[in-house]
């Protein structure tokens, strides 16, 4: 299990989940409350985290980084909860990493002290922002991308106006799809442009997301893959050439989707060189789902892409969902109809609807039918199932279901209630998305 939240906040029934009526009281005591969200007592719907599942999948991929010779700095964007960032670089992650200066902010403030911005920071005004965030953290540890000169020279001009600001580490973002250098001689005129500040900036390393160069057809996204691996590498032994051999470089590529050709392409290169570590960032990886990373994890499969101990296992039998939405009947308008507690503003929709786990009617689980409730629309606040014409659902039941896409579900929520093995509240870890 994981501990609790390390800061002192307060929980009152303006947070979701909380039963109504429930006078304000410290979060470090929720356990206590012995709720569960099929009791009928927590307020629906409501989000929760499977504890067990997430540390299992923690150990999981962290064993078999470990093997595959790579480190591992989480995307902390996907829960913006510093509780758990902490919960993976306690556990061996290298750092953390965030998308922007306002998320950086917030786990410099826990104390996460080396991360990863995987991204641009913009021009001058970006780059004087993030002179703001380095002087008040002079602790910190801190890469940012860059893909064009333009943006190097931002960083340059404003780290030359203030030299109390520590040299600052500049990764290459090579990319497809997005941001990044599409060219080898885009990487190289970023890389001159970094080596020819004055010092002011460091040339760190090499950086891309793979991810953003899928493509509709499969053998299509492997050869952008391939190709911007290539690039990557490409970009990497024309900077460790440029910095000498005693010059600690990272090379970095992230995603929860195609980590496994990250490894075979970049690992080899990193192993060559003997001064550098790759850097996976993944991040929902550790939250997984019952959609779009279970079918990613069967496509590693398919190409035999996850393998502990020298032997190929099954990706998606070995990573566990963690995250469950709970919400209960308000209607049965229709034989074949039945209208939840749940909608859009509760749930992710982009990458696939929810999908009925289970139901349970006062606390008491019940079986479903052999013709599971399936979601077929989504309102604001409302989620229409297509049902058996003689299904027993009923108004009142309470519905579990597995999401798809963690990173546009947990940004609805001001607090991630972690459970036990039983569905038992034991943590609130409160989240920071602005």
């Amino acid at each position: 299990m994981l501990t609790g939240p390390s800061e002192n906040f307060m929980l009152d029934d303006r947070i979701r989940g909380v039963p109504p009526g429930t006078k304000a009281f410290a979060a470090d005591k929720v356990s206590t409350k012995n709720w569960h969200p099929a009791d009928g007592a927590m307020s629906l719907p409501v989000l929760t985290l499977d504890e067990q599942a997430f540390v299992s999948n923690r150990d999981l991929f962290f064993r078999y980084l470990r093997q595959a010779g790579a480190e591992i700095a989480p995307h902390a964007k996907t829960p913006m909860a510093p509780d758990l960032a902490r919960a993976l670089v306690d556990a061996g992650a290298w750092g953390t990493t965030v998308a922007d200066i306002r998320q950086a902010s917030v786990m410099l403030g826990a104390g996460l002290d080396r991360l990863i911005i995987a991204n641009e920071v913009g021009g001058k005004g970006g780059a004087g922002r993030l002179a703001m965030l380095v002087a008040a953290n002079p602790q910190a540890d801190i890469h940012v991308f860059a893909d064009s000169v333009a943006a190097v020279d931002a960083l340059a001009e404003v780290w030359r106006a203030n030299d109390a600001l520590p040299p600052l580490r500049v990764l290459v973002e090579t990319g497809a799809g997005r941001g990044g250098a599409r060219t080898f001689s885009d990487a190289e005129a970023i890389l001159d442009a970094i080596l020819g500040s004055a010092d002011r900036l460091v040339a760190a390393g090499v950086a891309t997301y793979e991810g953003a160069a899928g493509r509709p057809i499969q053998a299509e996204t492997d050869a952008a893959i391939a190709g911007l691996l290539e690039l990557t590498a490409a970009a990497f032994t024309a900077l460790r050439r440029r910095v000498g051999a005693d010059a600690p470089l990272i090379l970095s590529a992230g995603g929860s989707v195609f980590f496994d050709k990250v490894v075979s392409t970049l690992a080899p290169a990193v192993a060559r060189d003997g001064n550098a570590k790759l850097v996976l960032r993944s991040g929902a990886i550790f939250f997984h789902d019952n959609g779009v990373y279970d079918r990613a994890m069967a496509a590693v499969d398919e190409r035999h892409g996850f393998t502990l101990d020298g032997t190929a296992v099954s990706a998606q039998q070995s990573f566990r969902p963690a995250l469950r939405l709970w919400a209960e009947v308000l209607s049965r308008p229709e034989a074949g109809t039945a209208v939840c507690g749940m909608g859009m503003r509760d749930v992710s929709f982009d990458q696939g609807f929810p999908v009925v786990l289970n139901r349970y009617r006062n606390g008491a689980p019940l079986p479903l039918a052999n013709a599971l409730p399936t979601v077929v629309k989504l309102n604001d606040q409302h989620a229409f199932l297509a049902l058996a014409p003689d299904s027993e659902l009923a108004v009142g039941d309470v519905l579990e279901f597995g999401i798809s896409h963690p990173c546009t579900c947990l940004d609805r929520y001001r607090v991630i209630f972690g459970v036990d093995e039983a569905g038992r509240v034991k943590n609130a870890f409160p989240t920071y998305f602005g």
